[in-house]
């Protein structure tokens, strides 16, 4: 039992026994994320994981970084917080495969402008489970209360995650080729990019986040609350079985800005715009506002969370691997010619 407290901490607004608390609140939650590696226990003054290198020849660590952006606006809104820590683990996840990776460890940063214990464990609980699907250890994390700078009832939410790959294994954007195939896996939903737009469309508030949309068969705050998917084990099997070329993580940005990134010089990604099956929220968003369609696929992922590019001869086998996997893919197109990054016909 740790016996330290701070009259005069507490009355400028810093309680640091509620920081005691959360720490005994989650100890289960990050025992649920425990992997073979973690050498270290909760409340130390680092992480520590042994990698398992027995089976790469040259090990390589890939680190990615993210938040959960202003989506947080729609946790408080709706007073429900432990979805929230699936989206910040996604983000980074998502990204780390992208390379090759197999994510290791997560670490998170929580800064509030109150510490309630509660709520921090609600978070975590998002956190852990995000962790739990990615097969990664939540290994630490830092809780800042910071009076004065975040009202007491909002916080915000980032992460870290680190995964290994064998550097022969590494995916390498200069092996895609002219017609090689374009895979798409299913998005959740907004996951969590381009929410400063979505909050306007909307003008979410108090009074809206409750209504029942027709549309969406749900209400709106639980439409957008919906978690970010994580892709990990379905797209790691892919990389098992068969030679991968490229994989792109669908963000903030869109098609326009994430597909170009796993594709070489004077290559193009031309996507069949019938094979997209646009989520109903992106359908509701662009009749509210009246936003062009180019502009929604440059700004969200309009129901594809994930772009994979794999030779023709293997198109098949990794469509069969994936659906084995629990996955939905579709054929969204080719690579081909040109400069023009992406191309919708």
């Amino acid at each position: 039992m740790v016996n330290s407290f701070s009259d005069s901490y507490k009355a400028a607004g810093v309680d640091v026994t509620a920081g005691y608390k959360s720490v005994e609140l989650i100890k289960s939650l990050v025992a649920r994320t425990m992997i073979p590696g973690v050498i270290s226990d909760l409340g130390g003054f680092g992480g520590l994981f042994e990698l398992d290198v027995e089976n790469i020849k040259r090990p390589v660590l890939v680190s990615g970084t993210d938040g959960v952006g202003t989506k947080l606006k729609i946790a408080f809104l709706m007073n429900k917080h432990n979805t929230v820590g699936i989206d910040c683990v996604a983000m980074c996840v998502n990204d780390v495969i992208c390379c090759g990776a197999r994510p290791q460890f997560f670490l998170d940063y929580i800064a509030c402008g109150k510490n309630k214990p509660e709520r921090i464990a609600s978070i975590v609980e998002g956190i852990s489970e995000g962790c739990v699907q990615a097969d990664c250890a939540l290994v630490g994390g830092e809780t800042a209360e910071m009076p004065g700078f975040y009202p007491i009832d909002e916080y915000d939410l980032a992460g870290f995650c680190v995964g290994v790959v064998d550097k022969d294994k590494i995916v390498d954007k200069n092996k895609v080729s002219e017609g090689d195939v374009l895979i798409g896996l299913p998005s959740s939903g907004v996951h969590s990019n381009g929410f400063s737009l979505v909050r306007s469309i909307f003008n979410v508030n108090e009074k809206n986040i409750g209504f029942y949309m027709e549309d969406l068969g749900k209400t709106l705050g639980e439409e957008l609350i919906t978690p970010t998917r994580i892709y990990v084990r379905p797209v790691l099997k892919l990389f098992d079985s068969i030679n991968v070329k490229g994989v792109s993580h669908i963000t903030g940005g869109g098609f326009y800005e994430n597909i170009p990134r796993m594709l070489p010089a004077g290559l193009s990604a031309k996507v069949e715009r019938s094979a997209v099956n646009v989520l109903p929220i992106f359908r509701v968003m662009q009749l509210m506002n009246h936003i062009p369609e180019r502009e929604m696929f440059n700004t969200f992922n309009m129901g594809i969370g994930m772009v994979i590019t794999v030779s023709p001869d293997e198109a098949d086998k990794a469509l069969e691997i994936l659906r084995a996997e629990g996955e939905n893919p579709c054929i969204l197109g080719e690579v081909v010619k040109g400069d023009e990054g992406v191309i919708i016909c």
